[in-house]
């Protein structure tokens, strides 16, 4: 559609201002005239009782695998028209002939298998041009490179293996990715020190892109985790993205102050900090990123190596179980909250909707051993959800200025966590309409403005005139999220029209099976 006109519609634009009502035309993909109700004619979209807001940037997305699918529709029905990708350090490129395996390997339950990866960043966005979901800015994945300089083993990266680190990660931000995401809980990335992040994010900086950091703690060591995280931006000068930004398991209840003031602190000293968060209270991730880093090392092979040492196994329960693993953030775990969501091979779908403990007391078995004949039975390729959320942090850290969505939805398994279909329509219903815990124009701006602005999109993220025409209408008094725990697939409500680049993905309720999205590129400064 090349001419459009969308009339009558609540305009919320997405810079927190108050919302007008308006008319918008909107021409070749781009906001050509917003006016006063009623001074714009042509085709278009009756919007009365409509809010328009700029489309919805996904700050945390795990939908890589499935954009280029025109039967995709579970973050275009949401409203979402930019995903951030190549998060928590791995994804699908760069990546050469003796790690592609295992990365892969690593982000099978996220993604799903025999996914294609791609040698350079460049090659991995032209794939996305030839059409997609929505709109795609990518981060150059830490653990890729990490493992193209280092490998998997648990330990300090020389200084030349330094360096080559930096070559690629200095290439795939030529080639326009917008900065670098780190996995610091996840191999290979967890086996980093402060100097070596420091140093890449100095050559990040130096492009102009940003930090993005899923950091080594959300558990016991969370605030040191932040701290030594905005210190690497401090020494660094590099701009900082907190990935999921929550204050989880027991000992944080109530914490968000204490997150909260460190941001607050940072940001007054002039820090450049952003986050996002999903609202919701469960965790979600792989059943083998709970196990200690040093069973890591080596990757998935040597992983499923020492699941198979009875001796080893001995101290894999005492650190799980007793001390509380790195890969369960400092806590012992506590199986009643460790919840299957998904296997990756038909012989485990016993397993899937239980938790750890239940399918333990069902089969007389201690957790730990069905947690370990899980994980060598469908080859780490394990999905969970994880109950250690806290109500109170999440709404008083999603109020905060410098916050921002992102759905971190993982998208294999039988009951994926539901933020995967649910995430921007539940801040719209539950926490503006339902709590006001946000207005309705602040939480457009959580979800559009700001993120874009973190992204460096001067023509996106705002109904202003100009503006590349990523528009989403959405009903106030209906938006909803659909999907949940037991029945994590729902469809939201109240969301009749999406638009990329001009293009409907979502017209009038129904998916048009529309590829109008693209590959984004950040250009170095």
């Amino acid at each position: 559609m090349s001419a459009l006109v969308i009339r009558g519609a609540s305009i919320a634009d997405g810079s927190g201002a108050p919302a007008f009502l308006g008319d918008v035309r909107v021409r070749d993909g781009r906001i050509v005239e917003i006016t006063r109700p009623g001074r714009l004619d042509g085709p278009g979209i009756d919007a009365t009782g409509l809010v328009l807001a700029p489309g919805f940037v996904d700050m945390h997305s795990h939908s890589e695998a499935r954009l280029t699918d025109p039967g995709f529709t579970a973050k275009s029905r949401q409203g979402v028209t930019c995903e951030v990708v190549g998060q928590d350090g791995l994804s699908f490129a760069p990546l050469d002939e003796s790690t592609s395996d295992g990365v892969r390997e690593l982000i099978t339950g996220w993604h799903g298998s025999d996914v294609p990866a791609f040698p350079t960043v460049a090659d991995y966005l032209a794939h996305f041009d030839t059409g997609s979901r929505a709109n795609v800015a990518y981060l150059v994945p830490h653990g890729n490179i990490r493992a193209m300089a280092v490998g998997f083993d648990a330990r300090r990266a020389t200084p030349g293996e330094l360096d080559a680190m930096r070559r690629l990660l200095a290439e795939g931000m030529r080639q326009g990715a917008f900065g670098l995401s780190t996995g610091l809980t996840y191999v290979p990335g967890m086996y980093a020190d402060a100097a070596e992040l420091t140093a890449l994010c100095q050559t990040v900086a130096s492009f102009g892109g940003f930090h993005d950091t899923h950091h080594r703690s959300y558990g016991a060591g969370a605030l040191e985790a932040y701290a030594e995280m905005i210190e690497i931006s401090r020494r660094s000068g590099c701009p900082l993205h907190l990935a999921h930004a929550t204050m989880n398991f027991p000992p944080n209840r109530g914490r968000a102050p204490d997150l909260l003031a460190l941001l607050d602190s940072a940001l007054i000293e002039g820090l450049d900090l952003t986050f996002d968060t999903y609202p919701y209270l469960a965790g979600s991730t792989t059943l083998a990123a709970l196990l200690p880093s040093w069973v890591a090392s080596g990757g998935p092979s040597a992983i499923l190596e020492r699941l198979a040492d009875p001796g080893l196994r001995e101290k894999i329960a005492a650190d799980l179980e007793v001390a509380g693993s790195d890969g369960c953030h400092g806590v012992p775990v506590d199986w009643d909250t460790i919840e299957v969501a998904g296997v990756a091979g038909d012989g485990q779908s016993w397993a899937v909707g239980r938790t750890i403990a239940s399918l333990a007391a069902e089969r007389g078995r201690p957790a730990f051993e069905v947690f370990t004949g899980l994980l060598r039975d469908d080859l780490l390729g394990t999905t969970i959800r994880q109950h250690v959320g806290d109500e109170d942090n999440v709404r008083a850290i999603m109020r905060h200025q410098a916050h921002t969505a992102g759905s971190d939805g993982l998208y294999p398994g039988a009951k994926p966590h539901p933020r995967a279909y649910g995430t921007f329509p539940r801040y719209l219903g539950h926490y503006v309409r339902e709590l006001g815990v946000l207005s309705l124009e602040d939480c457009v701006a959580h979800l559009s403005g700001r993120p874009a602005h973190r992204l460096g999109l001067r023509d996106r993220g705002l109904v202003w005139t100009g503006h590349v025409a990523d528009l989403v209408l959405f009903d106030p008094d209906t938006v909803a999220d659909t999907a949940t725990y037991d029945e994590p697939f729902g469809a939201p409500k109240g969301i009749p029209y999406v638009f990329v680049n001009g293009v409907a993905v979502v017209e009038d309720g129904r998916d048009t099976g529309e590829l109008p999205g693209r590959a984004l590129r950040h250009v170095p400064r």
